[in-house]
């Protein structure tokens, strides 16, 4: 990823600090006194909203050309931000859904399960359904949502949060759609992220006749694109899913903490539940199926139950990731 971009108001505000210290570090994580000012631009986001009152959730929405409409981000801090030491990150993703957004997890009471744990969570608008994707085709403007994660808001969380901007200070977890995000950007992008959570996310595209591949176009096409695909239609962009789908990039989580979750008895009255869940479910068992043949540790549990976000195992990976994170 690229090295943050510090805005020369943003270096010149911290320097007036009598105690502030600014120093570059080799792997790009900028680093200044607990007294800093307010977040600032940076990695080709414009901060063009914001509310940073509460001393643990900070909001903050963007000007960006990854995307056409100004996405948001919600940044819970530890109760102890304010020591002044330096944190681990989770990157938490929301699913698909026109009620999901940036708010998904507040709603469901992230606060409380993170209240004492020593860990940064950063919670993006990742698109109704974007499928932490940039499509092949859109046509409503620009909505790179993979751009806008990870050559852009990684690296302004570096630059304006005190993170450890290296792989074992950084996670990827998701419920759902978020879920394969989080594996999908585990895979690509296998250097920066030390450990990757899906909870109730889909594991294969091509499976069942590329059914989740499908599912992904066409649910793009009809909430984010206006028609557009993520995958290509008629014909897929073969490469493109090979390269997002984590059944075909086993190698890549070597050296990672693995966690998964799945239902195992969705609703077979609720068509969505029963569809998306079944998906999940066999899609997870073939992956781990693949990370076993090729030696690789991973934790999974199958509950009862559908297409749901399970607080208890969420505490548990929480807890899993923060041991497995640089500590605080």
């Amino acid at each position: 990823m690229n090295q943050p971009h510090v805005s020369r108001r943003r270096l010149l505000r911290t320097a007036g600090g009598a105690t502030a210290a600014l120093a570059l570090g080799g792997a790009g994580a900028l680093a200044w006194s607990p007294s800093a000012a307010a977040a600032d631009d940076a990695a080709g986001l414009r901060i063009v909203d914001s509310n940073e009152s509460d001393p643990r959730m900070k909001y903050y929405r963007f000007a960006t050309d990854a995307i056409g409409w100004d996405p948001a981000v919600n940044v819970l801090l530890p109760d102890d931000y304010g020591s002044g030491r330096r944190y681990p990150v989770v990157y938490l993703f929301h699913g698909g859904g026109l009620d999901q957004d940036f708010m998904t997890f507040d709603k469901m009471g992230i606060r409380e399960l993170t209240a004492g744990r020593p860990v940064i969570v950063v919670m993006p608008d990742g698109g109704h359904a974007g499928w932490y994707s940039n499509p092949v085709s859109s046509n409503s403007g620009p909505r790179d949502w993979e751009t806008f994660h990870i050559e852009q808001l990684v690296p302004w969380i570096d630059a304006n949060f005190r993170t450890y901007a290296e792989y074992d200070g950084r996670a990827v977890a998701g419920f759902s759609m978020g879920g394969f995000g989080a594996l999908k950007y585990a895979a690509k992008y296998h250097g920066d992220f030390a450990s990757v959570s899906a909870h109730s996310g889909p594991a294969s595209l091509r499976r069942d006749a590329g059914l989740v591949a499908h599912w992904a176009n066409i649910s793009a096409g009809a909430a984010d694109l206006a028609g557009g695909t993520v995958y290509g239609a008629p014909l897929w962009d073969e490469a493109r899913v090979s390269a997002d789908n984590p059944v075909e990039r086993i190698p890549s989580y070597r050296d990672k903490r693995v966690f998964l979750v799945a239902g195992t008895s969705p609703d077979p009255v609720n068509w969505a539940d029963w569809v998306n869940e079944t998906q999940v479910l066999a899609g997870q068992r073939e992956f781990r199926a693949k990370l076993d043949e090729a030696g690789l540790p991973h934790e999974s549990h199958e509950e009862p139950g559908g297409h749901v976000f399970r607080a208890a195992l969420f505490r548990r990976d929480l807890d899993g990731i923060v041991e497995r994170l640089r500590k605080a």
